[in-house]
């Protein structure tokens, strides 16, 4: 409470019925001088390059069409030419359109907000807070790289199905350097650490490319896709000269030393491509922290790609060891967080560390997590029945449909094909021993400070590092086979990642204690307390 004034004091005005508190002249005049116009940000547009960058994809029919002609010895048949007519008149429908959307494209950042307007009859505008943004990531293809373009993406809080991601198509480089550190400059800035860079890329670790399923299935893929461009194109690769001939001579050949020749290849080819897709996108990599709340990736070769992470967002990291990779002692880590798109999208862009050393993923995701990876050392493991669950799934799905197949081939055809079923049933049983025991053996589950961990697979081994407080609910499953063993798979539900990750065939008796002491609170209502 202010005590009155005496009406001598200078400035002083009386106030009573009929009268209101006014300020001396002296005052207002200061008032007026001190305080700045409000002003507005102003409007921006799209790089006009933006119309080049929706052309783009007249290059795949228009390649189709002189691969045609060349092989064909430049005769054009009338399909082409209603092709390349259609190609035009796309043309001008896409430019159009194109021009239409540039011009009606504005986006602005306020100090509050991103807000982008689009659209000719329907106007929209998207208008979200910068404090709800929590990744930003440029993306660049080769025809981007080319016209000096690139493409910003903003994702936010909830973005978890890419319906809350404002998208920015195309922008120069300096100005999506620019507005991405406009979009975060509400990120703290008190500093990451002495040194920030948790990871730069080494080249030793090219050894690890050819340790991945893509070094057979790749050489399918692609061949798959040229033999689909090929008939496309109205070519069939089964009636090319050369490709006749090569069958004939395999087939001529003895099958003893052809086969190994041809899976050498195979092989050959797989690495030749493993290699090179690792250098495309990973090249340039390095991860750090731009700042006390932003982790950062950076890599690419041709399609250049930098995504950024809240830190608040990073709900943990999964430490992933494919067989091969395992084999070869080395592994990979990606992020579990939210706001990086939907499960396509989070799979491209979860990536944190490229195959590499097993110390150096684990060192990877010590620095992401800024605490010591806690998953490394024992785990609480299965019930004995788990190993016996994997053993009778195995011999059941593998060695007894096999067995049988080429049994009842042999028994109606040919008697070699009884030899072939019994030689399989004698090769893959004790593989699938083996592997069941493996399953067994990397499976375990615990809780190490803030974090709950929980490893499992084979084919590929993953290990989780996960947040316990970004659990929100659990999920109990059992099946006919796992109730009759006495065995539950766990189902953290996390706004983040994959949305839900498993803890695989705890005891049943076990599990909702444990799941109870990952998040105290979250089961209680559900627990029934035993008496005496």
């Amino acid at each position: 409470m202010s005590a009155p004034r005496d009406p001598g004091t200078p400035g002083f005005t009386p106030t009573g019925p009929g009268t209101s508190p006014t300020a001396p002249p002296d005052a207002l005049s200061d008032a007026t001088a001190t305080t700045p116009p409000t002003t507005t940000a102003p409007w921006r547009r799209l790089d006009p390059r933006t119309l080049l960058v929706h052309c783009g994809w007249m290059g795949a029919p228009l390649a189709s069409l002189t691969l045609t002609a060349l092989a064909t010895g430049g005769r054009i048949t009338t399909g082409a030419w209603i092709t390349l007519a259609a190609i035009a008149a796309s043309f001008a429908v896409v430019t159009t359109l194109g021009l239409i959307r540039w011009a009606r494209t504005e986006f602005r950042v306020t100090s509050d907000t991103l807000e982008v307007r689009s659209g000719l009859l329907n106007r929209r505008l998207r208008s979200v807070p910068l404090r709800r943004i929590r990744t930003v990531d440029l993306t660049a293809s080769p025809l981007h790289r080319l016209l000096g373009v690139t493409v910003l993406r903003a994702g936010t809080a909830g973005s978890g199905d890419g319906g809350s991601e404002l998208s920015l198509e195309a922008l120069t480089v300096a100005e999506a350097d620019q507005l991405r550190a406009e979009l975060l400059a509400r990120a703290e800035a008190e500093g990451a650490a002495d040194d920030p860079v948790v990871a730069r890329i080494s080249w030793r670790w090219l050894r690890y490319a050819p340790l991945t399923f893509w070094v057979v299935g790749g050489v399918f893929v692609v061949a798959g896709s040229v033999y689909r461009t090929l008939d496309g194109m109205g070519i069939e690769p089964w009636k090319l000269g050369f490709v006749r001939r090569a069958f004939a001579e395999f087939g001529a050949s003895a099958l003893w030393l052809t086969v190994p020749a041809a899976l050498l290849v195979v092989l050959a080819l797989g690495s030749v491509g493993a290699l090179a897709l690792y250098v495309e996108n990973w090249w340039n990599y390095c991860l750090e922290w731009t700042d006390a709340r932003t982790l950062r990736v950076r890599r690419g070769l041709f399609t250049t790609r930098s995504v950024t992470i809240e830190g608040a967002r990073l709900r943990g990291v999964l430490l992933r060891e494919p067989l091969l990779l395992r084999a070869g002692g080395g592994a990979l880590v990606r992020a579990v967080a939210g706001g990086l798109g939907n499960r396509e999208e989070n799979r491209k862009r979860s990536g944190l560390l490229p195959p590499a050393p097993r110390t150096e993923a684990l060192r990877v995701a010590s620095g992401a997590l800024r605490v010591a990876f806690p998953a490394d050392g024992p785990l609480t493991g299965p019930p004995r029945a788990a190993l016996r669950r994997r053993r009778t799934r195995g011999l059941l799905c593998v060695v007894v449909p096999g067995t049988a197949v080429l049994a009842g081939l042999g028994a109606a055809f040919t008697p070699v094909l009884l030899h072939c079923a019994w030689i399989y049933a004698v090769v893959t049983t004790p593989v699938v021993w083996w592997l069941a025991r493996d399953a067994y053996r990397s499976l375990g589950h615990g809780i190490r400070g803030a974090h709950l961990v929980a490893r499992s697979g084979t084919f590929s081994r993953d290990t989780l590092a996960l947040q316990r407080s970004a659990i929100a609910a659990w999920t109990f499953s059992t099946s006919p086979f796992t109730r009759r063993s006495g065995l539950v798979t766990l189902t953290a539900a996390v706004a983040a990642g994959e949305d839900g990750y498993r803890v695989r065939d705890l005891a049943a008796e076990a599990a909702p204690g444990f799941a109870a002491a990952v998040t105290p609170g979250l089961l209680d209502e559900f627990l029934v307390q035993r008496q005496g």
